[in-house]
């Protein structure tokens, strides 16, 4: 049985699942109910350890691609602040474009269905015998906790690399292999047949961030390679392993069924000497999918010419707090969104925007000045607790939030209201963990160069707003001017819900409205949820949508006289 066919029922499913926009996934949301999950998390485990290198005798991650010039790693956990000890191969640059470029055409010339059925395999493969260890990767780089980890970086990844994959196909059978055209041309009669071929554009670089690394590069990779491309992974120095294994897994799979492996490799640097602007510029690039910060994603939407760049960076995530019925519940959600991986994924809220007058309940006016104290206590419930808070703020990947946490708090004391002051919390299983409450600031609008633009991590700002009106103008205004991908409304005035509908779609975030409840605030669904507009600056791209694989490959026709039948 081929590949393709092996998988071809849950692709259809997953197409399905695309059209209908429904709730759907293959994969179990929770590690418990992952089969035998007890002896597939201990094995995980185990994997996980044995990358483990020491000080004295650092442990290589064997990688059989070519060009390796060095073995580097400088990965350190964000839950022990120790160093992994893991080296990987550094590869020259060169060699790496050049081994992609000769695996192109094998590939190329395999069908639709051999590229995906090799493709779904990749990811079948992950999920049975590398998601724990996966898991553990990304806990010890990015800082997640083990079930963010687990469902985040894990199924919800695998499950946007098959929404990639399916956007992929759709975008390739739109294109007819064959055909015959007629038409006369006087007293002539012309037959043409026709030949349409589907080329891919050539080498992709793919970076993938700090935070959360597998969930954009997986879908980039796969929507690069299910059109014909090779892809150079570029991970970031502090969180390589996750995207080391990813690349041993594709190079793993594609051996085995008779492709090159050097369709997928891995690009490494060190912090103090980056190589990302050598690999965008490299003249055989020629697909640039780029998730990070807002600083360098500009640059390479800038400077990626001729290749094509695909970015998502950040951008200030708004909530306006018009009126509500239960203000508890409303503020309860907020303070859970605001915790949830220290506000360290580029969909976590930031300014919350509240007219000077208060928020209108049943119960009355409440004021500014309350919302925000309620709202501080709300966050410090949820971290009072080490456990619980273990759970939802995990870590602070970088030694860089903290100081950026620092600098926050004193801008805050002289400029505004402090409302919650950050502080560490003790985790409970990792006594050296790198940890913070959040920070929440009460400013106004003349504070704007505080609010307006990403800052990084657990960090909020309740933002003073003449009138409800105000703050919908200058949300929705911040929004287009700095980036935004997701935005919050709690309002029950419906005149002003179908206002800020209008401001915030041609504002380019993806709207929130009334939400309260278990489901976290900013949680995108795969197969629903479409994850950046590419209307405003924090991306130009999609997940998922036709745009994000179409332009990766190109048609080339051939035509010539009828045969006679």
């Amino acid at each position: 049985m081929s590949l393709y066919l092996r998988h071809q029922a849950l692709l259809e499913q997953a197409r399905q699942a695309c059209q209908s926009r429904r709730c759907w996934s293959p994969y179990p949301e929770m590690p418990g109910k992952y089969p035998q999950a007890e002896q597939a998390q201990a094995a995980g485990a185990q994997a996980f350890a044995k990358h483990l290198g020491t000080a004295d005798v650092p442990r290589r991650f064997l990688l059989d691609q070519p060009g390796t010039l060095n073995w580097i790693g400088e990965e350190i956990s964000p839950y022990t602040q120790e160093p992994l000890h893991i080296h990987y191969p550094q590869a020259e640059i060169d060699a790496l474009f050049e081994a992609a470029g000769q695996a192109i055409d094998d590939w190329a010339r395999a069908d639709i269905e051999t590229r995906l059925g090799v493709l779904m395999e990749v990811l079948d493969l992950i999920y049975r015998e590398h998601l724990f260890e996966m898991t553990h990767a990304v806990m010890h780089t990015a800082g997640q906790s083990y079930n963010m980890a687990y469902a985040g970086s894990g199924v919800n990844a695998l499950d946007r690399g098959i929404e990639a994959l399916v956007y992929a196909e759709q975008a390739m059978r739109s294109v007819t292999p064959q055909a015959q055209w007629e038409r006369s041309f006087g007293p002539s009669q012309i037959r043409l047949d026709k030949t349409y071929r589907l080329v891919p554009r050539g080498v992709a670089v793919c970076f993938s961030c700090a935070s959360f690394p597998t969930w954009n590069a997986w879908p980039s990779m796969m929507a690069s390679l299910a059109t014909g491309n090779a892809v150079v992974v570029k991970p970031h120095p502090a969180t390589v392993l996750p995207m080391a294994l990813s690349v041993r897994a594709f190079r793993q799979v594609l051996d085995q069924t008779g492709f090159d492996p050097n369709l997928v490799t891995l690009a490494l640097d060190t912090r103090s000497q980056p190589i990302g602007k050598q690999l965008v510029k490299h003249p055989r690039t020629a697909l640039v999918d780029f998730t990070g910060s807002v600083q360098f994603g500009q640059w390479v939407e800038k400077n990626a010419y001729p290749a094509l760049a695909f970015t998502e960076t950040a951008g200030c995530n708004t909530v306006i707090l018009e009126s509500v019925d239960d203000l508890g519940a409303v503020l309860r959600s907020l303070a859970t969104t605001l915790c949830m991986f220290s506000a360290q994924m580029c969909t976590s809220p930031q300014n919350i925007y509240v007219p000077r007058q208060g928020v209108r309940t049943p119960g009355g006016m409440v004021s500014l000045d309350e919302v925000g104290q309620k709202l501080a206590r709300a966050v410090s419930d949820l971290c009072r607790e080490p456990k619980k808070a273990a759970m939802i703020l995990a870590t602070v990947q970088s030694p860089h939030t903290l100081a950026l946490l620092a600098q926050m708090h004193q801008e805050g004391q002289s400029r505004g209201r402090v409302l919650l002051a950050p502080q560490p919390y003790s985790h409970p299983q990792f006594p050296n963990a790198r940890t913070s409450t959040p920070l929440i600031l009460q400013v106004s609008t003349q504070d704007r160069d505080l609010y307006a633009g990403e800052r990084f991590g657990p960090i909020s700002f309740v933002i003073a707003c003449d009138s409800a009106q105000q703050a919908l103008a200058q949300a929705s205004a911040d929004v287009r001017e700095f980036g935004g991908l997701t935005a919050f409304l709690y309002s029950g005035d419906e005149n002003f819900i179908a206002q800020a509908e209008e401001a915030y779609a041609r504002a380019g975030a993806q709207l929130t409205i009334n939400l309260t409840g278990a489901m976290p605030l900013n949680f995108a669904a795969a197969y629903s949820d479409y994850h950046v507009t590419g209307l405003n600056p924090a991306g130009n791209a999609s997940l998922t949508n036709l745009a994000f694989v179409s332009s990766r490959f190109c048609i080339s026709q051939s035509r010539r006289p009828a045969r006679a039948a």
